[in-house]
C-alpha cells in the first residue's frame, strides 16, 4: 500500500539581497510541517527555491559589473548555506534559471496563447520595478507603490496580455464554496473585498524593454512576466509538461502553499486563474502568515531593521531560533521580533522547562541507580500524568494540522511543565532516604523518562538537533521508540533505563549582558536619540495643525448622515501604514471592512469585541490599497487622547443612532 502524499511550498525567494529571519520564518514553519508529516508516514514533497528573473536583477546584475546569472549564482549559494544552517530539509530546491523549469514556462504560455487566454496587445501604465507588479493611478499612495512605498515608473510597452478577467466570477465562487482555501479568513476577505469583487483587469505577462528573463518562445522579442515565470515553479518542479511527469501526478494538487501576506494575491488570484486556464486542480489551500515586525514595521535592509538569522544561530543553535520563531507569534498574524524576546524564551521555556526537566532526571537516575531496576512501583500522580501526555498529544495534533504552530508547541509545553511540577509532587529525594522506597523512586524515574521520550519526539519537527541529545542520554537509539506512532503507547521505554548526562542542551544566558552584545549586532530597536527625535516631531506638527473653523448645519444635513452601532469582529493592522486598523464590523446582518486611523490609540487585539458607532452611508473610498466601507466615529481632545464613540449601555449591532 503506497503512502499518503503531502506536498507543501515556500514562495521561490528574490535573490537580489541576502535573506532576513522574516524570510527564515516562512521556511522554518514550512520545515516544521514536512518534518513532522514524514513522521506521520506521509511521502512529502517540501519544495523552495529562488525567483531569479526581472529587471531588477537585470538592473543589480549591470550596476555590479557582472552577468544576471553571474550575479544570481553567488546570491543562491548564500541561500543554500543559510537554509543548510538554519536546518531545513527541502526535497527540492527549484531556480527560475533552471532549464527545465524554463522550458515548462514557454510550454504553459503558448498553452494559454493557443487557448485564447493569452493575447498580444500593448501597456501603457505604472510599474513598480523592485516589486515587479503593475499598478492603476488609483491604486498609487501619494503616487507611490502602495506595497513597498517606491517610486514607480510609466511603461509603454507591446505586451501580451493573459484573460484573467474572464476567471473572476470562478474564482469568486471557488473561494465562497471552498472556506479553507485562502487562510487565515482575513486574508480571504481582503480577496474578495478588494480586488475580486470591485473587478480584475487582464493582467500583462510578456515584456520587451529588458531581456533577462524567459523568451516567449514564438515570439523571441519578449520575455515572459516574472509572475508567471515564478508561480509555474510550483508544477515545474513536479515536472508538469515535461518528459517525466510522475512527480506532477503523485503530489498535485499541493497541500498548501505556504506564502508572506504581501504576495496573498498574486497567490490566490493570477495563480489559481492560471491553473483554471490550464484545466489543472487548485491548490487546497493558501496560507498568507503575517511578518515578523521592528518597531511596529516590516523589516527592510534600507531603514537598517534587519536581522541576519546566521548571527543568531552562530550564538544560540538552530533550534532555539527555529522555536522561537514557531512558538513566540501565531501563524497568520504578525509578530514583534526582538532581543529580549528571543533571550526570554530561550531561558524560560528551554534552559528552565525542558533543559531543566531533561537534566534533572538524568541526574537522578545517575545518582541513585546508574540503571533503573525492574521493580518498580506507581504513585497517586501517575493517572494525572498519563491523562494529560495523552490529551496534550490530540491538541498538538490536531494544531498542526491547522498550522497553528505556536498553538502544537504550547500543547508539548503544558507537558514539560507538568512533568516538573511531578517532580515537586513526588520529591525524588526524599524517597531516596528510605530503601524501601525504592521501587516507588524507580517509578518516578521512569515515568519522568518515558514522558521526556515522548516529548522529545513530538518536538522532533521544530528543533531537529534537540531530540538526538536527549536520546543520547537515555540510551536511546533511533527506530520503533523514536516513531511518532509510539507516543500514543505509554510505557514503550524499557523499564532499565541506564541514564547518562550529558551537555547542557540550553545555557541560561546573562541576559543584560547579551542584549548588550546582541544590540550590536542585531538592532532591533531605536535609540533613544531617534526615539526623541520622533517625539519633537510629533510635538512640531501637533503645534501646527490649524484649528478648522466648524460650520453650522441644519437638520436636514444631519439626517443626511447615516449612523449606526457596530460590533468590531476583527481586526488587523495595515502594513506600511503606522496609523491605519482595518476592522470587520458586523452591522445587523452586514459586515462591512472599514479603515481607521486609529492604530496609536487601539491594538488590534483590545478593538476586537467594542460596540461603536458607524457612519454608513459614506462612499467607500480605497485607502493603501484597502477598501474602506464607512467610518467609524471618534472624539479627541487637545492633549491628544482618542477613543472611539459607541453606545453607553447593551444595544444590538445594527441599531439606528438618531
Amino acid at each position: 500500500m503506497s503512502k499518503p502524499t503531502y506536498y507543501i511550498t515556500t514562495p521561490i525567494y528574490y535573490p537580489s539581497n541576502k535573506l532576513h529571519i522574516g524570510h527564515s520564518y516562512t521556511t522554518v514553519a514550512a520545515d516544521a510541517m514536512a518534518r513532522y508529516k514524514r513522521l506521520r508516514g506521509y511521502d512529502v514533497m517540501f519544495l523552495t527555491g529562488t525567483d531569479e528573473h526581472g529587471q531588477k536583477i537585470e538592473r543589480r546584475a549591470a550596476e555590479d559589473g557582472v552577468t544576471p546569472q553571474a550575479f544570481v549564482d553567488h546570491i543562491v549559494d548564500w541561500i543554500k548555506d543559510l537554509w543548510k544552517t538554519m536546518d531545513i530539509s527541502y526535497d527540492k530546491f527549484i531556480r527560475t534559471t533552471d532549464k527545465e523549469h524554463e522550458e515548462t514556462v514557454q510550454k504553459i504560455f503558448k498553452k494559454l496563447y493557443d487557448k485564447g487566454d493569452i493575447y498580444k496587445s500593448e501597456y501603457e501604465g505604472l510599474y513598480c520595478t523592485p516589486c515587479e507588479s503593475f499598478f492603476t493611478e488609483h491604486q498609487l499612495v501619494d503616487g507611490k507603490c502602495p506595497d513597498c512605498g517606491r517610486p514607480v515608473e510609466k511603461v509603454k510597452e507591446e505586451s501580451y496580455f493573459f484573460k484573467l478577467s474572464a476567471y473572476q466570477d470562478r474564482l469568486i465562487k471557488h473561494i465562497e464554496e471552498n472556506p479553507d482555501f485562502i487562510q487565515p479568513n482575513t486574508r480571504q476577505n481582503e480577496m474578495l473585498n478588494n480586488f475580486l469583487r470591485p473587478g480584475l483587469e487582464d493582467l500583462c505577462v510578456s515584456r520587451t524593454s529588458f531581456k533577462w528573463g524567459i523568451p516567449v518562445e514564438f515570439d523571441p522579442g519578449h520575455v515572459v512576466y516574472v509572475w508567471l515565470d515564478a508561480l509555474s515553479n510550483y508544477i515545474s518542479a513536479l515536472g508538469y509538461l515535461q518528459a517525466d511527469d510522475a512527480n506532477f501526478k503523485r503530489f498535485w494538487p499541493a497541500d498548501v502553499h505556504l506564502v508572506g501576506k504581501e504576495i496573498v494575491r498574486f497567490h490566490t488570484i493570477i495563480w489559481p486563474a492560471m491553473l483554471m486556464a490550464m484545466d489543472l486542480p487548485l491548490p487546497k489551500q493558501i496560507f498568507g502568515h503575517g511578518w515578523l515586525v521592528i518597531n511596529g514595521g516590516k523589516m527592510s535592509k534600507s531603514q537598517g531593521t534587519v536581522v541576519d538569522p546566521s548571527v543568531l544561530v552562530g550564538r544560540y543553535g538552530s533550534d532555539a531560533i527555529r522555536y522561537f520563531l514557531l512558538r513566540e507569534i501565531a501563524f497568520g498574524q504578525d509578530g514583534n521580533f526582538s532581543n529580549e524576546a528571543l533571550i526570554s524564551r530561550i531561558n524560560s521555556d528551554l534552559a528552565n522547562d525542558l533543559g531543566n526537566l531533561t537534566s534533572r532526571t538524568v541526574a537522578m537516575i545517575e545518582k541513585y541507580f546508574g540503571t533503573l531496576p525492574e521493580v518498580q512501583e506507581g504513585n497517586e500522580f501517575d493517572v494525572d500524568v498519563q491523562k494529560v501526555v495523552k490529551e496534550q498529544i490530540a491538541k498538538m495534533e490536531s494544531n498542526m494540522e491547522k498550522l497553528f504552530f505556536n498553538n502544537a508547541l504550547e500543547d508539548i509545553w503544558v507537558i514539560i511543565r507538568r512533568m516538573n511540577k511531578y517532580i515537586d509532587e513526588t520529591m525524588p529525594w526524599v524517597l531516596a532516604k528510605d530503601e524501601a522506597n525504592h521501587a516507588k523512586l524507580a517509578g518516578v524515574l521512569y515515568t519522568l523518562s518515558e514522558v521526556i521520550r515522548i516529548v522529545s519526539i513530538m518536538i522532533e519537527p521544530f528543533m531537529p538537533q534537540t531530540p538526538e541529545k536527549i536520546w543520547a542520554q537515555f540510551g536511546i537509539v533511533r527506530g520503533e521508540l523514536t516513531a511518532w506512532d509510539s507516543i500514543h503507547q505509554f510505557g514503550a521505554l524499557p523499564r532499565t533505563v541506564a541514564a547518562k548526562k550529558g551537555e547542557n542542551m540550553f545555557p541560561r544566558i546573562d541576559k543584560e549582558k547579551e542584549l548588550a552584545i546582541l544590540e550590536a549586532a542585531v538592532p532591533t530597536a531605536e535609540s533613544k536619540e531617534e526615539a526623541k527625535a520622533k517625539d519633537n516631531k510629533k510635538a512640531e506638527a501637533k503645534k501646527e495643525e490649524k484649528v478648522q473653523e466648524v460650520s453650522e448645519i441644519t437638520i436636514d444635513d444631519f439626517t443626511k448622515v447615516e449612523l449606526k452601532i457596530g460590533e468590531v469582529i476583527a481586526c488587523e493592522k495595515v502594513p506600511k501604514a503606522d496609523k491605519l486598523l482595518v476592522s470587520k464590523i458586523k452591522i445587523g446582518d452586514e459586515v462591512r471592512q472599514i479603515v481607521s486611523g486609529i492604530a496609536a490609540y487601539y491594538s488590534p487585539e483590545e478593538f476586537v469585541g467594542k460596540k461603536v458607532v458607524v457612519v454608513t452611508n459614506l462612499k467607500p473610498v480605497k485607502l493603501r490599497g484597502i477598501l474602506s466601507q464607512g467610518m467609524v466615529l471618534c472624539a479627541s481632545d487637545d492633549n491628544g487622547n482618542l477613543v472611539a464613540v459607541g453606545p453607553l449601555g447593551e444595544m444590538a449591532s445594527g441599531a439606528v443612532v438618531k
